[in-house]
């Protein structure tokens, strides 16, 4: 019981009831005593209530920067209801504030919050009644999100530029500016170095200030900082700065060439490829280490020289001769010198200073002997070993020379026994060693005394000589081989007014001749003084001075000229082509067809008139010595028509190699016919090429057919010493049917650097012969159009050097023969050729073969025009002839129509196959089996057959796949061909028709299987006319095989019902996008699939297109006949309207 005192003012009392519990009740009633008496209330029940508090923390509905939406999750409590009130208590999880919100929904979204920074809630509930309000509930822990940058960081500026290094500057941020707690700060920077560009980006750690390391110096590089937190970035303004100048870097050791002479040495380089900067200068010091003459004083032999930016080569000069010299090269900046390359040369040993000599009597003269006075020479740049007088009888059967001249070099020491026994007309009378001249001494010619093993003998009176002194350096004294016998002159020299005995001796000082000696492994030097030994006449009378020319061996050949000229007869068969003119095609009777005629015919006839296996002498080739360079027993050099190469010093068959000259149309020697080179033969070739002065090389082989080496690879990928020649390669171009490369060619001990082309044909076929004369046609324009006029022969070889190089002479000459004369003589030429060279067009199949090619050049003629040429040219052939209502390009499809081959039966025999007629649109329409691009990868039962046909660019073989739109049972295999053969671009030039079966066959999204390859979609635009899509196929049977992008090009300018697209840009902008992505992809060498609705027309037409569109690059020319013709030669309905042909291709002009 509880008792309070009752005020008399107020009958109020409270009463506090204290240990309850919740859920507890109780009775309670008043009692009122006073003194007045007491009362009692009713009884009251009270039950305890407690407030309501939530179970569970609120539920996190989304998160944003600034705002939290929650559901409060009220409906659960701990308490007792009824709720009428509902709040929430929000504050950071660091910070002592602390917010509340009424609730009046369900959910509730709290705003403008801070990013990124960690929050508690807590929701409070209310019920009625005082202290109805209860405890907060558990609470809520979240973060909200980061908030994109306010900025991105300003004032930035680059503080310190160093040649290698950038110091960037900016003003400090923080949360305030990142809004975000995780963030990242990055330079990102950019610059162009030798051309290529480099991009790269560095985390930064420091606030306000960062040293990017590692750039180039000189370079100009823009940047920028980038400031990013999960939510997005902010970019700063670019920076553009340059980087300082620094040394340069090594001038590159493979651009140093230098070309030694005996008293100078031209050096030329490039510049480094490092510049770091504007080169200023190059500096090159020089030293003289060593000389192969001890005597010579190297003291003042050194030296610098400074050259300008621009100067980078320099002629070295007053160098002594035979000295190895020290270089060292090094470019300069700004910033100084870099580092030197170094290189050592040796000068050139030059000829011994020879002293000289006034003409002048002799010291003393007897009937047998003259004594003259000798006179030192001085080395220059090595020792001398020793001094010859060498002793020539005059002989009057030859032509006289001048005293001037200069007389051959007498390399070999023939002593005077030898010299009688060989009918020689020169001895060595003394072999003199140099210390036993080393000043000026008489000494007497015809003393019968013997110096250093050579006999000096009595000379023969009456008769006239001629002595000369030479100094050699290293010169053996062992006598050599013998030399060839030289038929003897009969006769001598006399004067009117002899006196016996009386001679009279002119000294001339003489040139230098420089011989390579190979079995002395030294080069020899020679200086000679001629002493015309005269007889005197009698002193009223002038001195007369005769000389005898030096007696040389002069090839006797007994070669027939040619009979192909205009006086000579021809057969009366020949075929009257008079009116002929090359330059534009000759209109043929339409019944005419380019076939072969078959075996047995007239060719077969003709060809077995023609004289076959040897006809002539070939003693030479067939010595023991020769035999190993020869490739086969039978194919070799007749002896009247063989190449004779000049005499290797020690090697007197030396002169030997299987190569024999052919005489061209009105032009005797144009050609060599030779094997192609083996292992053992290919300096004898470079120095038959050197010798001939050949500035073409004709190679119609491959190095391998069938497994069998044909000619080995005589030529370098850069630079070769071959013997004493050396070759260098300068350029490669490679064509679809042949290659042409470019050769620097300079034999040792010359100046002379001569450029030399080789043209490979490559597309010759293992077996028989090319289908097709198109190709070679045009090659043999080719080396006709490069070959210099004023050059020497045109070496030609296969790997006999006899069928294919016969089939190129023998075409080559009649087409020369058929523009000048309007006539061919096929079978007198080949007669000509055999008579010059053994089996010269080896087999009927070949005779026929020059037969279709003759035929074919007559009917099409020379279609090519120069690309300036070409719009007017074109304007002028497309001008109707109001006569005939004709044009000269109307004619000229007409011809091309005649001489398209027409495909037999057997030609198609694989699309012809039963199982493959559901494969085909048309069974009109098929591809030769040679030209059929056979599948790969297996398909189930499926056939590796498709219709498509392989087609040559202008510059790379089966550069094309023409095919037709794949058919709803074919886009498997269509899509295994692309696969299969490397493609990476798919053309599409008609319009999809679901009446004709042409539906699309690629994905629009995801990826798709076709058959075992998978085509994924990667993406998609469009451009005017064209549609561009990528896809990445892979073969899902041999995921190991990887996978590759393939670019789909669909061309929508071209609708049904025309013969040409509507815009002629268009067309050419497709060519130049196939061609851009194919160089980005691969190099160039991709292949393209390119496709119509029957893989014809509109197909060959884009072809065609690009192939001349290369043609025009690389050769600048325009040959639309050539061009379609050998699309033709592979698919017979490419390029079908005579509209398709020409018009597209002038805006490539």
């Amino acid at each position: 019981m509880v008792t309070r005192v009752v005020n008399h003012r107020r009958f109020s009392a409270t009463v506090s009831v204290g240990d309850t519990s919740q859920r507890s009740t109780s009775r309670y009633r008043c009692v009122i005593w006073s003194d007045g008496g007491s009362g009692v209330s009713n009884y009251a029940d009270l039950i305890v209530k407690a407030p309501p508090t939530p179970i569970a923390p609120p539920e996190l509905l989304a998160v944003g920067a600034t705002y939290l939406w929650i559901k409060p999750n009220a409906n659960s409590i701990i308490g007792d209801g009824p709720i009428i009130l509902k709040e929430v208590e929000y504050r950071t999880t660091t910070g002592n504030w602390a917010e509340t919100h009424v609730v009046d929904a369900s959910t509730y979204k709290l705003w403008h919050l801070d990013p990124d920074v960690e929050y508690e809630i807590k929701v409070l509930l209310s019920r009625p009644g005082e202290g109805g309000t209860g405890p907060p509930g558990p609470p809520l822990i979240t973060r909200t999100k980061c908030a994109d940058p306010v900025h991105g960081p300003q004032n930035v500026n680059v503080v310190d530029v160093r040649a290698r290094q950038l110091t960037v500057q900016w003003e400090t941020f923080g949360y305030a500016v990142t809004r975000c707690h995780s963030y990242n700060l990055t330079v990102q920077y950019q610059y162009v170095f030798n051309q290529q560009e480099f991009a790269a980006e560095e985390l930064i750690q420091t606030s306000s200030h960062y040293t990017l390391r590692g750039l180039r110096p000189f370079v100009t590089v823009r940047l920028r900082l980038v400031l990013a937190n999960p939510e997005g970035s902010k970019e700063s303004e670019e920076i553009v700065k340059q980087t300082e100048e620094d040394v340069p870097g090594l001038v590159p050791m493979e651009s140093l060439q230098n070309t030694p002479y005996e008293e100078k040495i031209f050096m030329q380089w490039k510049a480094p490829n490092e510049t770091n900067g504007a080169i200023t200068l190059y500096e090159i010091t020089y030293k003289a280490l060593s000389s192969l003459d001890p005597s010579a004083d190297l003291t003042t032999q050194k030296g610098r020289v400074f050259k300008l930016q621009n100067e980078t080569h320099h002629l070295f000069v007053g160098l002594y001769p035979g000295t190895n010299y020290f270089f060292t090269l090094k470019a300069s900046t700004n910033k100084g010198f870099g580092p030197p390359v170094t290189t050592r040369i040796t000068t050139k040993i030059a000829a011994p200073m020879m002293p000289e000599y006034d003409t002048e009597t002799p010291l003393n003269e007897t009937e047998t002997t003259i004594t003259i006075l000798l006179k030192p020479a001085q080395s220059r740049g090595a020792p001398i070993s020793s001094y010859q007088l060498v002793v020539k009888e005059e002989r009057k059967s030859k032509s006289r020379r001048a005293a001037s001249d200069t007389p051959e070099c007498f390399s070999a020491p023939v002593s005077f026994r030898n010299a009688s026994a060989l009918s020689s007309p020169y001895y060595i009378a003394a072999e003199l060693p140099p210390s036993s001249l080393t000043v000026v001494q008489p000494f007497t010619v015809g003393d019968n005394k013997s110096y250093g093993g050579f006999w000096n003998p009595p000379l023969s009176p009456a008769k006239s000589y001629s002595i000369f002194y030479q100094s050699l350096f290293g010169a053996s004294t062992q006598d050599s081989d013998a030399m060839e016998p030289e038929k003897q002159v009969d006769g001598t020299v006399k004067m009117a007014g002899v006196i016996a005995g009386i001679l009279m001796f002119i000294i001339i000082l003489l040139g230098v001749i420089l011989t390579f000696k190979r079995r002395r492994h030294a080069y020899s030097y020679s200086y000679y003084l001629k002493l015309a030994k005269k007889q005197k006449e009698t002193a009223s009378s002038s001195t007369q001075q005769r000389e005898m020319g030096p007696v040389t061996t002069a090839d006797k050949s007994t070669t027939k000229v040619s009979t192909l000229h205009k006086d000579d007869p021809f057969s009366t068969s020949n075929q009257d082509l008079n009116g002929f003119d090359s330059s534009q095609p000759s209109l043929a009777q339409p019944s005419l067809t380019l076939q072969s005629f078959p075996y047995g015919g007239c060719e077969s006839v003709e060809l077995s008139y023609q004289s076959e296996g040897q006809t002539a002498p070939w003693e030479m080739a067939k010595k023991d010595e020769n035999r190993n360079k020869n490739r086969y027993g039978n194919i070799i050099a007749y002896d009247h028509t063989r190449v004779r190469l000049q005499l290797l010093d020690g090697d007197p068959h030396s002169d030997y190699i299987n190569a024999n000259y052919i005489d061209g149309y009105h032009r005797p020697r144009h050609y060599i016919a030779t094997q192609g080179p083996m292992q053992e033969t290919v300096r004898d070739f470079w120095r038959m090429v050197w010798q001939e002065n050949s500035a073409s090389i004709v190679m119609v082989t491959n190095l391998v057919e069938v497994g069998r080496v044909k000619c080995v690879r005589y030529w370098p990928d850069e630079t070769e010493v071959y013997g004493d020649i050396k070759v260098t390669l300068i350029e490669t171009e490679p064509l679809a049917e042949y290659v042409i490369r470019t050769f620097t060619v300079q034999k040792k001990g010359h100046h002379e650097i001569r450029e030399l082309r080789q043209f490979h044909f490559t597309s010759w076929p293992d077996h028989g012969v090319p289908c097709y004369a198109t190709g070679l046609l045009g090659f043999i324009r080719q080396v006709k159009f490069l070959n210099p006029p004023d050059a020497g022969p045109i070496a030609v070889h296969c790997s006999a050097g006899a069928g294919r190089t016969g089939c190129f002479i023998a075409v080559d000459i009649m087409l020369d023969m058929a523009e000048n004369e309007g006539v061919v003589d096929i079978f007198n030429c080949i007669r000509e050729l055999r008579s010059q060279r053994v089996n010269m067009v080896q087999t009927e199949e070949q005779y026929v073969f020059v037969h279709d090619a003759i035929l074919e050049a007559c009917l099409c003629g020379n279609t090519a025009i120069p690309v300036c040429e070409f719009r007017a040219v074109y304007y002028n052939i497309s001008r109707l002839d109001p006569q005939t209502n004709s044009s000269q390009i109307k004619d000229e499809f007409q011809t091309l129509n005649i001489v398209t081959p027409r495909v037999r039966p057997e030609d198609c025999s694989v699309g012809l196959l039963p199982r493959n007629h559901d494969k085909n649109r048309s069974m009109d329409v098929l591809s030769a089996d040679r030209c059929l691009p056979f599948l790969i990868s297996v398909d189930g039962e499926s056939s590796n057959y498709i219709n498509a046909a392989l087609m040559d660019s202008h510059k790379q073989p089966a550069a094309f796949i023409v095919t037709q739109h794949p058919l709803p049972n074919t886009m498997g295999d269509f899509w295994r061909l692309v696969f299969d053969y490397n493609c990476s671009s798919i053309v599409m030039l008609n319009e999809m028709d679901a009446a004709q079966l042409c539906m699309q066959y690629w994905p629009e999204k995801n990826s798709c299987c076709y058959g075992p390859i998978q085509v994924e979609f990667i993406s998609a635009d469009i451009d005017e006319d064209i549609i561009n899509r990528i896809f990445r196929i892979c073969n899902m049977a041999r995921p190991q095989d990887g996978y590759r992008l393939v670019q789909h090009f669909q061309f929508i300018g071209w609708p049904a019902y025309r013969d040409t697209p509507l815009s002629k840009r268009s067309i050419l902008q497709l060519v130049r996008r196939l061609a851009k992505w194919q160089e980005q992809y691969d190099g160039g060498d991709g292949r393209t699939v390119v496709h119509c609705l029957t893989g014809g027309g509109r197909s060959g037409t884009f072809c065609a297109i690009c192939s001349i569109n290369e043609m025009i690059q690389q050769q600048n020319i325009v040959d639309v006949f050539h061009t379609v013709k050998t699309l033709r030669n592979n698919k017979t309905n490419m390029v079908e309207t005579m509209v398709s042909s020409s018009k597209p291709v002038l805006p490539l002009i």
